[in-house]
């Protein structure tokens, strides 16, 4: 269906209208506002596209997400069943007040992660009392079946940052107790759903050439129904600071979650081996957490040389990467990896691993990352020392690697990206007439 042309009577125009600006409504069940992909890929987009003239709000659960003024923020709290001082907390009869609540419960009683879902039902309570507010909604890989509902009411798009597939193979390929591991299997059942969801989605935003051979084989949705949209950076704040001294042997790396995937454990046992032939710390942006990771920590005798930062902004982030020799990804696998660029982004010279879509993201060995294979600790802790022996290279791999971030990604090109799938979505023909019939043509 071809563009209608501009409306110049003073009506509100139609909405593709190249020109007009749209009213999202954006969804995401979990923002952590400053360490992980959701949180930080929810602020920085929701402000572009408010920056391009849109009227975006969001539906969030906790933790809630930092966000520009101009965006509105809807507060859909969970029962908070995994908050970091009461994990895995059952609830009390009295805090059931919602279906939401009542799904939430049964999931986690059933031992299957269950805030995707709840918040889906959430939502779609919400949403289904304002379909003439809207012209599109804009999901933020919750997938839940209350999805399904809110895309027969509202055209609807999807980001799948990756499949989630992946971490549950790399837990259950880490976790060797046979008990876990079907603790594990049905922690993860939440996946069978998402893929579900995802595969009758007409439009899903994936933002990396790696993650939609993954979801299309992980998950089974079609290859046509997925188009790339890679996420983004402020190069003007993730920029470099020669008034600050980096710190000899200071190494610096993001851990969002105490997980497999994220190969925190392998970046230790490095750290451990390097610590037998020189000084190195560790600041990891991050809170920290009783798991498998602390238990390394305290195992291996780091305690004293890592310090956690979290709940900090974006500039004081920056100013930790200014602080370091070398910033460090030392993931088994990723879709895309937001640290990764804001890394590069400060000019601070970058060691990652090759999991995942991270060579896509970083570029090749030598030149705009020190590369090494994931899940190989002793790899790693060589292509860390070969960045501290060498000044000079440090300087080149971090120069080369902020002008291949400032060179392809930034957050507004994402949202006008984001914006041309919107436009191709609300002109399928199924949603000209969900438009029509919530009164917004």
């Amino acid at each position: 269906m071809s563009a209608e042309p501009a409306n110049t009577s003073g009506a509100r125009p139609g909405v593709l209208d190249p020109d007009a600006p749209l009213r999202i409504a954006y969804l995401t069940y979990r923002g952590k506002p400053h360490v992980g992909g959701q949180g930080v890929y929810t602020r920085h987009l929701t402000k572009a596209l408010a920056d391009l003239g849109h009227d975006v709000e969001v539906y969030s659960g906790q933790p809630y997400p930092v966000l520009d003024p101009r965006v509105a923020l809807h507060q859909l709290p969970s029962l908070d069943l995994w908050n970091d001082h009461y994990p895995g907390r059952l609830p009390a009869y009295w805090e059931l007040k919602t279906a939401g609540d009542v799904v939430e419960t049964l999931s986690h009683v059933s031992g299957t992660f269950g805030e995707p879902l709840a918040f889906s039902v959430r939502v779609r309570d919400q949403l289904k009392r304002r379909l003439g507010d809207f012209d599109l909604v804009h999901d933020n890989q919750c997938l839940g079946y209350g999805i399904l509902a809110i895309e027969r009411m509202l055209p609807t798009i999807v980001t799948l940052h990756h499949p989630i597939t992946r971490d549950r193979a790399l837990e259950m390929q880490h976790t060797p107790n046979r008990r876990k591991r079907r603790q594990i299997g049905r922690w993860y059942r939440f996946v069978k759903m998402q893929g579900r969801v995802a595969s009758r989605m007409p439009r899903i935003v994936v933002v990396s050439e790696n993650s939609i051979k993954d979801i299309h084989e992980d998950m089974g949705v079609d290859y046509e129904r997925m188009r790339l949209v890679p996420v983004g950076v402020d190069p003007d704040l993730f920029a470099p600071m020669p008034s600050v001294a980096r710190q000899p042997g200071r190494l610096i790396t993001t851990a969002s979650a105490d997980v497999a995937l994220k190969g925190l454990g392998y970046l230790l046992e490095a750290m451990a081996r390097l610590r037998t032939e020189r000084d190195v710390t560790l600041t990891i942006i991050g809170r920290p957490k009783q798991g498998a990771s602390a238990d390394l920590i305290d195992r291996l005798g780091l305690r004293p040389f890592i310090t956690f930062v979290s709940g900090v902004s974006d500039e004081r982030i920056v100013e930790l990467y200014a602080e370091a020799e070398l910033a460090v990804v030392p993931s088994l696998y990723e879709g895309f990896s937001l640290p990764a660029i804001e890394a590069m982004a400060t000019g601070t010279c970058l060691v990652a691993t090759d999991g995942g879509a991270l060579p896509e993201v970083t570029g090749t060995d030598g030149e705009t990352v020190l590369q090494c294979p994931a899940g190989d600790a002793e790899a790693l802790a060589a292509a860390i020392r070969r960045g501290l022996d060498d000044a000079d290279l440090r300087a080149r791999v971090g120069a080369a690697g902020r002008r291949r971030v400032v060179e392809r990604w930034s957050w507004r090109h994402c949202a006008q990206l984001t914006v041309e799938q919107y436009r191709e979505v609300l002109a399928m023909p199924q949603n000209q007439a969900k438009l029509r019939r919530n009164g917004r043509r």
